[in-house]
């Protein structure tokens, strides 16, 4: 039997467990990853460092819980088809890995591929689905991304519900991240397979890469929702391509589109802008916002863009965002958001942190070059 009859025979007998309720992912997944700032240059050491990076910052008072790694940690199979860590930069194993995660009250995520190997040439799942989700459950595993290189061709919504079917057959809740890069239009068929799923190619460190991916999220929105997240790529906060006000516009945008928050930076050493865009309350808290409604464009002037996203207290929250080179005057009228334009509403900068007013029809601010104003409106009658 062929690998694509293997894969149609796994998907029909493990149908009744395809559905992804796993009671994950009712809220953005908020955390770390490595592969943004190290890429392959991962071991043991770094990862236990993060882990303890997050609770002297602070960053887990403020939601962010996985810490995981992504590809390069496992080296090889053993004569069962187990996969192994890489002896050198993991010596002491997942398990204790994951161990040390969890002894600081957070969770641990691991890297795999839907092919025969990963994009990094380590061992991938394709056929090993079953033995990897048992080992990753036993390890102590949290969250698994799950990437989409070395493939043989076969389709992706065939390649993944397997692996969503073994996860499920651990008994272990497992957060499944579906690194798929939207080659075919996941939004339209993840929801029934995994908690979150790309929707654009790799991000890197720029202005020209961090908006292009906002804009090809966008397009997806409707398909968003408790359990089930777009995910237009890792955040690179604090990496240095871009500038204090490209960064904020960048975690402004992800907020607003209900994107999974993974903190893409060296935490170890990060510096006070990074923490203090990474950590800005206000606009975490319409990322988690129990509504789940993802935020997209309502308007287009040009250069000059309106996004809206309601929120479960009846309040909207709004972002004007320039992204031409000069600063520009935007508004963001009522009828927009949608709000009927007759209604009285507070009007709150979360980047200032303040109630600029209460304001009828419209609000207009002077917007940054690249940057963006972001606000929470709450109608005066609720």
């Amino acid at each position: 039997m062929d690998r694509v009859s293997q894969l149609f025979l796994l998907c029909s007998l493990t149908s009744v467990a395809l559905s992804v309720d796993n009671g994950l992912g009712k809220v953005p997944q908020m955390g770390w990853n490595s592969w943004n700032h190290f890429k392959c240059g991962i071991n043991d050491d770094i990862i236990r460092q993060t882990a303890d990076a997050f609770i002297t910052s602070g960053l887990n008072k403020f939601g962010y819980r996985y810490v995981n790694i992504d590809d390069c940690w496992a080296s090889s199979r053993d004569s069962n088809g187990i996969v192994q860590a890489d002896p050198t930069s993991f010596p002491k194993g997942i398990a204790d890995l994951a161990n040390y995660v969890h002894s600081k009250g957070l969770l641990f995520g691991v890297y795999s591929d839907a092919g025969n190997k990963t994009c990094a040439g380590r061992p991938g799942s394709l056929g090993y689905e079953t033995n990897d989700a048992q080992t990753y459950a036993g390890w102590g595993v949290d969250y698994l991304k799950y990437d989409n290189c070395n493939s043989d061709n076969i389709d992706p919504k065939l390649r993944y519900p397997v692996m969503q079917g073994a996860l499920n057959k651990t008994g272990r809740p497992i957060f499944f991240s579906m690194c798929e890069w939207g080659v075919e239009f996941p939004a339209t068929w993840a929801p029934a397979v995994g908690n979150s799923w790309r929707t654009t190619g790799d991000i890197s460190d720029s202005w020209d890469s961090m908006i292009t991916r906002a804009d090809q999220n966008n397009l997806w929105a409707q398909f968003a929702g408790p359990g089930g997240w777009n995910d237009p790529d890792m955040l690179e906060i604090g990496n240095g391509g871009m500038t204090t006000t490209e960064y904020e516009t960048h975690f402004s945008l992800w907020c607003l589109m209900k994107a999974p928050l993974l903190i893409g930076t060296d935490v170890r050493s990060m510096s006070s802008d990074t923490f203090r865009i990474l950590t800005n309350v206000e606009v975490i808290a319409v990322n988690q916002d129990s509504k789940g409604t993802q935020g997209r464009k309502v308007n287009i002037t040009g250069d000059s863009e309106v996004w809206s996203a309601p929120l479960s207290d009846g309040a909207f929250a709004v972002i004007l965002l320039n992204r031409a080179d000069t600063a520009a005057s935007i508004t963001a009228w009522w009828e927009n958001l949608p709000l009927d334009p007759n209604t009285a509403a507070a009007v709150r900068d979360l980047w200032q942190q303040q109630t600029v007013g209460v304001m009828k029809g419209s609000v207009t601010a002077d917007v940054a070059a690249h940057g963006v104003v972001m606000y929470r409106i709450t109608p005066a009658s609720l």
